[in-house]
């Protein structure tokens, strides 16, 4: 069976991660958020596959290939150009991607399904395709019911009795939510609803598709599911994620490494003295970590590979990229570090490289200063505070 990846965009919202790394290869404990993805489409028999790439595309297509290594297959569509010598993305939506590929050549040739590049989800495709076709549908949304409170956040789908789409809120207030069942981007297509979507032009699938489909009255429902699904729109999202899974809260995600005490996990040969730091799990420390006498750290917490974390410094409730080098007496508390970036759960950033804080937090792969400034104190109290 066949399915698309939708992995063009630039993922501004998670920002600066985004940066230098595609959202689908955004790392959950060191794996690719989209290698879940290809994992469950093959679980239930998608195992022909296309990505439409844009933003940072040369770094998808080189992690995933043809997808022989994950046991599916995978081509790729681009959508841009090149300028003087330069790839330069230029999405063209989310449908107007599927209609790329079916005018390239008709791919979509039968029931396929489609799924945003940056969400972990754990769901049953298979009991979703089975109500997908014995509604006869042309196209069905898979909806996730949240509490009321949290309708806000989202976008809201609203069905009659059967289940058949009426209409959409966008992020509505608690007030005015007409329904509960939210929009979690996967979506399960027959090819005839490509016949809505126009050629050589960006369309999108959830304010411009859906909405038609609603207008023509077409064959178009919402299949409520309960299971695991975290967005990662935002960095809040990011963070938010990390913390799920570390806590056992997302079930099809295993903390890789070897268990070196409770709730601590391990790649290979970190260096640390167990007695002589102050850890508290659940906390994974990526390979060829260096953890120094006097550190502490407290979860849940992520530590990337080839990390440096000096004596004195605190890690609490954080998630720490690869090759960060934390200096002594830092304390980091509810924050993202990745590369010369230090995020707050808010998604507020502070560029340390242009604050020339790189003292403070910079990469192994430099050369540490011989002497640190007078102000480190002051401002890594200032860094670490829990505001």
């Amino acid at each position: 069976m066949k399915a698309m990846i939708l992995a063009a965009g630039k993922g501004t919202r998670v920002r600066p991660i985004t940066h230098t790394i595609p959202k689908p290869l955004i790392p959950i404990l060191q794996k690719p958020v989209m290698e879940f993805l290809l994992e469950l489409l093959r679980k239930h028999g998608f195992d022909e596959i296309v990505v439409n790439v844009s933003h940072l595309a040369h770094e998808i297509e080189d992690y995933f290939r043809d997808g022989q290594r994950f046991g599916v297959q995978i081509a790729y569509s681009f959508e841009g150009r090149i300028v003087d010598g330069q790839l330069v993305g230029e999405a063209l939506g989310s449908a107007g991607g599927m209609r790329k590929i079916q005018d390239f050549y008709p791919f979509f040739d039968d029931t396929f399904v489609v799924l945003c590049g940056d969400a972990l989800i754990d769901l049953d495709l298979s009991a979703a395709l089975k109500w997908h076709k014995e509604k006869g549908s042309i196209a069905t949304i898979v909806t996730k019911p949240v509490p009321r409170e949290q309708v806000p956040s989202y976008g809201v789908v609203v069905t009659d009795e059967t289940g058949r789409v009426k209409s959409f809120q966008e992020k509505p207030s608690v007030e005015e939510a007409l329904s509960t069942n939210i929009n979690t981007g996967i979506y399960i297509f027959e090819p005839e609803v490509l016949n809505y979507i126009p050629s050589g032009q960006e369309y999108d699938i959830g304010s411009q598709l859906f909405p038609k489909l609603v207008e023509k009255e077409a064959a178009f429902y919402a299949v409520p599911m309960d299971f695991e699904w975290v967005d990662i729109g935002k960095v809040p999202d990011y963070w938010h994620a990390i913390r799920s899974v570390l806590l056992g809260e997302i079930k099809n995600v295993r903390i890789p490494g070897k268990e070196v005490a409770p709730g601590i996990y391990t790649g290979l040969n970190v260096a640390v003295n167990w007695d002589k730091v102050d850890i508290t799990g659940p906390v994974y420390i990526g390979g060829m970590t260096h953890i120094e006498d006097g550190a502490k750290i407290i979860g849940p917490t992520m530590i990337g590979h080839s990390c440096w974390i000096c004596s004195g410094a605190t890690v609490d409730n954080s998630v720490i990229f690869e090759y960060s080098r934390l200096g002594a007496g830092v304390r980091l508390v509810d924050k993202l570090v990745f590369g010369r970036y230090c995020v707050d759960k808010t998604g507020a950033s502070i560029d340390v490289q242009a604050a020339a804080l790189d003292w403070l937090i910079t990469d192994t792969r430099r050369i540490p200063p011989s002497q640190e400034p007078a102000e480190r104190q002051a401002i890594a109290e200032l860094l670490g505070s829990e505001g």
